[in-house]
This record gives C-alpha cells, sequence and structure tokens, in this order.
C-alpha cells in the first residue's frame, strides 16, 4: 500500500530477546512524528569483561594501555588530514568549475543581451542544462547506489553519536557518494552548501582510519584489532565531524563544541583532547593545501571552506541591543516556518515521491526552477551599481549603462559562500530594498524545498544567505528611516540576520557561536550573535522543533532525549521493560541455541541458572548469571566452539576471533551446523558479561533512563528481589517515552514501534 505502513501494537523490541508474540497491526501513514522504526538498533559502547578480556588484560599490562593511547593521537591526526584534504579536493574542484561555469554564462549574457543578437534564450538554456546535469548526476548516486548519502548527514551522525546504529552511515562507498554528491550539488546552482556534507565526511573517514580495514573493499591491513568495538569507534567518529566542523568553518574550537553539544553523548576529557587535536590538525591541513593552490604557499590566513572576510570597523552601541533581540525574534519565526514548510514537504516525499525515477525527476526539476528564478530576477529587476571594490567575480552588465554591473546577477552568477560574502561586505547602498526583500523570499523557498531532495547537500550556507539577506533589508531600513544615526550599517545586520536565521533552523546555540566568530574572525560581534542565537532558538522552540529532529523524528529514530520525561518518577522499571524474554543456560545445546537465533531477530540474551518458572511475584526466567549478545554466539557456532571438540579449538579462542569479525558478523542462515553437531554443547560462560547493568523492577523512569544514557547501554536486565529476571530495558522502550512542545505546552506522549519507516 503507497504511502502506509505497518505498525504494533506495544512495546517490541527486538534488542531484548522477546518471543514473538501474534499482534495485531494496523495500518498507519508514512511521514508521522508519533513512531520509532523497528529497523534500528543499538550500538554496544558498554564494555563486556569477560573471561577472556580479563585474561588479555593481564597479559599485556601496563606498556600495552600506552600504546593503544599513543594509537588513539596518532589516529586523529590521520583524521584530521585526510578530513582537510577531502574538504580541499571539494573546494578546488568547485571553484575552478563554477568559475567556468559562471564565466560561461556572464559571456553570453552580455553578448546576447545586445540588441542586434537577442538571444537571451541561449544563456538561459545553458544555465538551465548546466543546472540540471550535474545535479542528475549528483542525485543518481544517492537514488540509486547510496541513499543513506542524501542531505547534510549531520542527523545521521547525531544518532550515530546517541548510540543508534544507523545502517550504511559510515561506509567508504557512503564517503565517494557524499563527496562527489555534494560537489555536483553545489555546481548544479542549488540552494545548497558543502559545509553540512563535510561534517558527515570527516566521520567516515574516522570511522574506516580507526578500524584498519575496509570490509566494502575486502581490505583488512591487521593493523589496530583493539578498536574493532563500538566504543573505540564512536570515539573517533566524534572527532571525525569536529574534524569536518573544522575544516568546513576554519573553526577547530567550533568543531569540538558541535561534537559535544549536537553528537556524542558520552564525554571525557582525554576524549575532548583528541577531538581538538584533530579539528587544529585539520584546519592546519586545510590552509596549508588551499595557501599553495592561491599561490601564497605558507600564508595561513585563509580560515576554511567558508570564510566571512573581516569587518574592519566593528562596533555597536548598547541601545542596539533591543534591535538584535528582535532580530533574533523574527530569526526564530523564520525558522520556525522553514521548518514547518519543510516538514510538510518530507511527508509528501515520504509518501508519494518513493521511487528513485521520482526522485532524480523532483531534483532536475527543482535545478531547473532555481535557474528560471535566478534568471527571471536578473531579467525583471533593474538594480544597478557601478564598478567598484566589490566581491564580485563575475559581474554582468544586463541592460545596465556602461561602467555598471547588474547586482542581482552579481549574487547569481556565483556559488553560495560568495554570495554570503557579498552581502556582508558590499558598501552601504549597493542593494535597493526590492532586491533584497524579492531575493530573500525566492531564496528562502527555493531553500525550503532543495532540503531533503534526494542530493547531498548542506543547509548551513543557504540558510546563511536567506539570513544575511532579509539582515542586510533590515540593516538598509532602518538606515533610510533613520538617516545618520549611526544605525545603518548593513553588514553588521547582514551577519546577525544570517545567524538568527540559522539559529531558527537548527537550534544550535554555543558551537554556532563559536564557528560564526572564528568565520568572521572578529570577537566584537560575539555578544550580539549569541543574543540573536538564544533568542532564535527559545522562539523557534516555542512553534516547533529543530530542523535536523524534525528529520530524525520523521526516520523512525530511537534517539534519547538528553533529559528524562518530566513527571516521570511515578513510572517504573516494570511498567517500561520488555518482559517477554529468550533466556539460555550457561550450558546449551547448539540446535537450541541455532533455532532460537533462526527464528528471532534479537540481540541480547540473559543467561540464566534454571527455567521459566512462575513466582508468587510474577513470571521470572530464572537466578540471573549474565547476558550474551547475538553476535557472540554467532562467533562461537561460526568457529563451532563446541564442548565437544574441545582437542580442535583448545588455546585458540580469545577476543581476536571476536574483533576479526566486527562489524559485520555473519548472518545465522550462512553459517552450516550438521545434524550431528547440534546434539553437541556449548559452554557460554567464558564469552557472557558476568557483570550486566542491571535494575530493580521498582526502579523509577528517571534513574532508569539516566543510567542507560550516561553509560551507553544496549541492554539493561530488570530483577525482582531474588535476583531473577523478570524483564529487559533496552533503548526503544525508554525512546518510546517522548515529551512533546507545543505552543509554550509540555505533554508526555507514548510513541508506537513500526516494523519499518520507508
Amino acid at each position: 500500500m503507497s504511502g502506509c505502513r505497518k505498525r504494533r501494537r506495544g512495546s517490541v523490541s527486538s534488542e531484548a530477546g522477546l518471543v514473538e508474540e501474534d499482534v495485531n497491526e494496523d495500518v498507519v501513514d508514512t511521514g508521522v512524528l508519533d513512531t520509532i522504526s523497528q529497523q534500528y538498533e543499538s550500538l554496544d559502547y558498554d564494555t563486556n569483561f569477560n573471561s577472556l578480556l580479563l585474561d588479555e588484560i593481564r597479559i599485556r599490562g601496563y606498556k600495552f594501555v600506552m600504546q593503544k593511547d599513543i594509537q588513539r593521537w596518532l589516529i586523529m591526526l590521520s583524521v584530521g588530514i585526510l578530513t582537510a584534504l577531502v574538504a580541499c579536493s571539494i573546494d578546488i574542484t568547485i571553484e575552478v568549475l563554477a568559475k567556468i561555469k559562471y564565466g560561461w554564462l556572464r559571456e553570453w549574457t552580455d553578448h546576447c543581451v545586445a540588441e542586434e543578437n537577442n538571444c537571451l534564450y541561449i544563456p538561459y538554456l545553458m544555465w538551465v542544462g548546466l543546472n540540471v546535469i550535474p545535479v542528475t548526476l549528483g542525485s543518481f548516486l544517492v537514488a540509486y547506489i547510496e541513499p543513506v548519502a542524501g542531505g547534510s548527514g549531520i542527523p545521521q551522525i547525531k544518532c550515530y553519536l546517541n548510540g543508534v546504529k544507523v545502517p550504511r552511515v559510515v561506509r567508504i562507498k557512503t564517503l565517494i557518494c557524499k563527496a562527489v554528491g555534494v560537489t555536483l550539488s553545489v555546481l548544479g546552482g542549488l540552494a545548497v552548501g558543502k559545509e553540512g556534507p563535510m561534517i558527515h565526511s570527516g566521520a567516515v573517514i574516522a570511522a574506516g582510519i580507526s578500524q584498519g580495514k575496509s570490509t566494502s573493499l575486502n581490505i583488512d591491513t591487521k593493523s589496530l584489532p583493539f578498536f574493532r568495538q563500538d566504543r573505540e569507534k564512536r570515539d573517533f567518529v566524534s572527532g571525525g565531524a569536529a574534524a569536518g566542523v573544522a575544516a568546513a568553518f576554519g573553526s577547530p574550537v567550533g568543531g569540538v563544541l558541535f561534537a559535544l553539544e549536537e553528537g556524542a553523548s558520552f564525554w571525557n576529557q582525554s576524549l575532548t583532547w583528541r577531538i581538538f587535536f584533530g579539528s587544529m590538525t585539520s584546519f592546519f591541513t586545510l590552509n596549508m593545501v588551499l595557501s599553495v593552490f592561491k599561490g601564497i604557499p605558507g600564508q595561513l590566513s585563509n580560515g576554511g571552506l567558508l570564510n566571512f572576510g573581516q569587518f574592519d570597523d566593528a562596533k555597536y552601541e548598547v541601545w542596539e541591543l533591543p534591535l538584535f533581540v528582535l532580530m533574533g525574534i523574527i530569526g526564530g519565526v523564520l525558522g520556525a516556518l522553514y521548518n514547518h514548510i519543510n516538514f510538510k514537504l518530507t511527508v509528501f516525499r515520504m509518501r508519494y515521491i518513493t521511487s528513485p525515477a521520482l526522485k532524480m525527476l523532483e531534483v532536475m526539476i527543482v535545478a531547473a526552477v532555481t535557474a528560471t528564478a535566478g534568471f527571471l530576477m536578473i531579467y525583471l529587476i533593474s538594480d544597478c551599481k557601478p564598478f567598484g571594490n566589490d566581491p564580485t567575480d563575475n559581474p554582468i552588465q544586463m541592460y545596465c549603462n556602461d561602467g555598471e554591473y547588474h547586482v542581482i546577477g552579481a549574487i547569481w552568477f556565483q556559488t553560495p559562500e560568495q554570495s554570503v560574502r557579498s552581502l556582508l561586505h558590499d558598501p552601504p547602498s549597493s542593494h535597493h530594498l526590492s532586491t533584497l526583500g524579492i531575493f530573500f523570499m525566492v531564496y528562502f523557498l527555493l531553500n525550503c524545498w532543495t532540503y531533503g531532495l534526494s542530493v547531498s547537500s548542506g543547509v548551513f550556507i543557504p540558510t546563511l544567505l536567506a539570513g544575511a539577506a532579509w539582515g542586510r533589508f533590515a540593516g538598509a531600513a532602518l538606515e533610510t528611516i533613520f538617516p545618520n544615526s549611526g544605525l545603518g550599517d548593513p553588514g553588521k545586520y547582514a551577519l546577525l540576520g544570517a545567524a538568527a536565521m540559522l539559529g531558527g533552523v537548527v537550534r544550535m546555540t554555543i558551537s554556532l557561536t563559536v564557528i560564526l566568530i572564528e568565520a568572521t574572525g572578529n570577537l566584537t560581534y560575539g555578544f550580539p550573535i549569541m543574543v540573536v542565537l538564544m533568542v532564535a532558538k527559545w522562539v523557534g522552540d516555542y512553534f516547533n522543533e529543530g530542523l535536523y529532529d524534525i528529520h530524525i523524528q520523521l526516520a523512525g529514530v530511537p534517539l534519547l532525549a538528553w533529559e528524562p520525561p518530566p513527571l516521570s518518577a511515578t513510572t517504573y522499571a516494570s511498567e517500561v521493560m520488555s518482559n517477554q524474554v529468550v533466556a539460555l543456560s550457561p550450558i546449551e545445546t547448539v540446535g537450541h541455541i541455532v533455532d532460537i537465533l533462526k527464528t528471532t531477530t534479537h540481540n541480547g540474551f540473559p543467561v540464566v541458572d534454571h527455567p521459566m518458572e512462575l513466582t508468587d511475584n510474577g513470571r521470572s526466567f530464572g537466578k540471573l548469571r549474565g547476558l550474551i549478545l547475538r553476535s557472540e554466539l554467532i562467533v562461537l557456532l561460526q568457529h563451532k566452539i563446541f564442548s565437544e571438540l574441545y582437542g580442535e579449538w583448545e588455546g585458540k579462542v580469545d577476543m581476536a576471533l571476536f574483533r576479526m569479525a566486527y562489524p559485520r558478523y555473519p548472518d545465522i542462515s550462512r553459517i552450516y551446523v550438521s545434524t550431528t553437531e547440534r546434539d553437541y554443547h556449548m559452554d557460554l560462560r567464558p564469552v557472557m558479561n558476568t557483570t550486566p547493568t542491571t535494575i530493580l523492577h521498582s526502579t523509577s523512569m528517571p534513574q532508569m533512563f539516566n543510567l542507560f544514557r550516561a553509560l551507553g547501554l544496549r541492554h539493561m536486565l530488570v530483577l525482582n528481589d531474588n535476583n531473577e529476571v523478570v524483564g529487559m530495558v533496552t533503548r526503544k522502550d525508554l525512546a518510546r517515552f517522548r515529551v512533546v512542545h507545543q505552543g509554550g505546552s509540555m505533554a508526555r506522549e507514548m510513541v508506537h514501534v513500526t516494523e519499518e519507516v520507508q
């Protein structure tokens, strides 16, 4: 059924070791916010200190701890360098090809505008063609080859760092499609930026380098085996994301704060230093390479890919603060409107634009409409200015007099980053108020339409450009209304409008403040930027969630919030837990284990002393001995670690077996077990986690939530007063309880768990 999906009633969690029950299913519309997808699993951030790992720790000693620490620093150095090189490749490619593209368009436009030629349809068709062709190629990469490479990638990385295993998000194919795709998207003239995808690219690079192997390419260097676990990998991914921010915005400190504010749920001081080191390395490498490219080798004052340029005469007065607050309010309202429009568009796409061919067709239409909108604005709006020291690479004359250039044409005939810089630094009176107003409305709508297409695209730059347009409009309007008052510095208001707009859309405050300060190289405007960002966030939160959070909820990702739901202390573990658990004995028959793995999709199984029984207080599954994961059982079966075959594997079972199989463990259907072997036995005690995290059935929801989130758990066993297992709590059980903010009111809702979100 198109545009619909199946929904299970009740609490069903594939991680909890549940027994499948016959449950009624109903059909609900795709594109709703009150569902969680069953397809997402959790990462294992908690370390399993089983007998094998403890033996390894005893043998290796303190020298090995130092070696691992040195390796972590070297990996972060490599991540910083490689992220910067990818950023440079993207930036240089776009700069060279965009210069050729807009150079052609300028020449043909100036040629065809002459009365004797009268062939303006030629540059228009050229513009449409030069937009549609690269964008179609970029869309093909996303629609047909790697869908997870679409968008900015920040929501996916945010989910990954929150502890959710997002399929294919850190694979090398994703990186290639992301880097090539965003290059083609920007070249295609869409209202996109390359900064968001750079953050995703850095995260993929970190995930790959830290493992010392590529499963996609079937390459294994046999190095760095001790980092082949979710805990280490996720720490490196947070560092890679920070290095991506440092490369994109020239903001090493902003990168660290971004990873802290938007990403990592688990933090420590040593991780902070390593991430900062990676960000510094990325920033330095990027500057070195770009300085060579620009013919000034060794000059390290370029900043990142996004450099707003210096504000020479930066000052503001205390009585301007109310104006800054007002700009924050406007930014919050516009950001909430943007998010609402984009939410409705995304729901429409999820329901009706489902096939790859339709997704590519929509991208082509948007690319053609973008070129048409730009051409019509250049053709219909007469806004001419004499040549000066304006930061304009491709000025076109159009219908202007000799010695003048067309202002709107100058904005459109360059990349969005250059347009932002133009609006921030063009001299006062460079733009008519009507020009700025029309450009803002057109670009705002194009930006809303573009985010969520099947292309690699960032939302930072187009949102900054739309905000800079209305901010400059506000500054120019103040100068018109109050001439000679000192209020009308259009560049200052363009910067604050850009900050307010972006803050209203993505709702980031701390990291965004530092990113914008580092991108302008000016601390003077730090406080006004903080004011507009905070106000924009407060106002925007009154109406709806941030853009990334909306897309995360639409995807059905079980993201855990920073805090437990308020007033949830009266909800207990016995109400939250999944109470149909598949338990195993410490020594099990091979056939029983194979049957369980084939008939369930669960990932964690309690190991108990005796079978399930009914007690006075309800059902229990036996006295707890430990917890074993599906992946661990798979490896044991794969290598036939059976008690009856002890002589064949004696002395060969260690942690290396499990690290070799990480991260893509074979499916149980690919493991052959003979009829004779089904009667053999497996001893789970050396491999199981003998000290899993447990809680009593009377534990309150806030205690459960804080423990689960702070430790990065995947499974939390619920025990009764006799230390017997009565249930299990997983991420989806907690994520079902969600707080909804709407128009200043707050309510708690319980969302549904669905089979899949399309």
